[in-house]
């Protein structure tokens, strides 16, 4: 990725707040509302001097009540506006799935094309932490499932940045979810304002002897596992997906046809997740190409533990990633 001279590092959750700064100061109709958003230190920053310089009016801080709060986001973005209204614990979206769900997701449709309705829904994991089966969960596969909503997951600050003004810009909805085991992530990022395009993935690292297709806080894990690889002579090719809806099938067919090995990483459950449907597009689109079944490497199909010692057992890390991709290629 080329950088110019106007680049600059920056952390994962400082880019997410220069693009609902950058969007918010160039276009008056998008808003930002939610809990605790008033707030200068909210969530690693991100909603960092949104209030001091847009006001009130923009920066709409709320009760405890995420139906009542989506149902107003989606009713403004039916009306002009182009709110993004966040959720810092993603868990609490299933209070708003009526308002996404019933009402967002089928707008354009149910208007013939002719009404758009330009939210973005930011939602937050927040995995780890001794926070128990209630404030752990990354519902993407659910949002995923649901025709009208695009579904995004940035790895790294410059797509969080790029990502998001892609999102805010949308005519459509947008879910944009983010994992705060990335805010500390620091990389070049430009100051000017960018889009990175929804339903475009990226290949991390190169590589010819498997293939490695990830998202969010997963591919960070991914390429750090095949860093570890390659100090065993495995060159891995690191497919970042960037959006879980729709998926860049060309881009993984590319890699599959090169590699014909193939190990799908998913930061959530395994049973009907974003791993299962991309192993099944594989096998639908490339399965000539393939020398072994796919490998997917998820979370077990039961709630999150709250205990440390168990956490520890029950989230999979660069190491897992990577002893699972030896025993792939391992010959049979």
């Amino acid at each position: 990725m080329l950088m110019s001279s106007d680049s600059r590092p920056l952390k994962f959750s400082l880019a997410i707040n220069e693009a609902l700064y950058q969007s918010m100061e160039t276009d008056a109709d998008v808003m930002l509302i939610g809990q605790g958003v008033k707030s200068p230190w909210y969530v690693g920053q991100t909603a960092h001097r949104l209030l001091a310089t847009f006001g009130p009016e923009r920066v709409i801080d709320t009760p405890v009540s995420e139906n009542a709060i989506t149902g107003a986001a989606v009713g403004a973005a039916i009306a002009g506006m182009k709110p993004v209204v966040v959720h810092p614990r993603m868990d609490f979206m299933f209070y708003a799935f009526d308002p996404m769900m019933n009402e967002a997701a089928n707008w354009r449709y149910m208007s013939a094309g002719r009404a758009p309705c330009s939210v973005v829904f930011w939602g937050i994991i927040n995995r780890g932490g001794e926070q128990g089966a209630q404030h752990s969960q990354a519902l993407h596969a659910l949002f995923a499932h649901i025709p009208g909503l695009k579904v995004v997951m940035p790895s790294t600050p410059f797509d969080a940045k790029g990502l998001l003004i892609a999102a805010i810009r949308e005519p459509n909805p947008v879910v944009f979810i983010d994992d705060r085991f990335l805010y500390e992530i620091t990389e070049e990022v430009p100051q000017k304002i960018y889009e990175v395009p929804i339903g475009k993935g990226i290949v991390r690292r190169l590589g010819t002897d498997v293939t490695m297709i990830s998202i969010s806080y997963g591919a960070h894990l991914t390429m750090k596992a095949a860093a570890m690889l390659a100090d065993k002579g495995i060159e891995a090719e690191v497919v970042d997906l960037r959006s879980a809806k729709p998926i860049d099938i060309d881009l993984i067919k590319a890699s599959v046809k090169k590699t014909g090995k193939v190990a799908v990483v998913d930061v959530g459950w395994r049973s009907f997740g974003i791993s299962a449907e991309v192993s099944a597009l594989i096998h639908e689109h490339c399965f000539s190409d393939l020398r072994r079944s796919v490998l997917r490497i998820a979370l077990p199909d039961i709630p999150a533990p709250a205990a440390r010692t168990l956490e520890k057992d029950y989230y999979f890390n660069e190491y897992d990633i990577a002893k699972n991709v030896m025993e792939l290629l391992t010959p049979q």
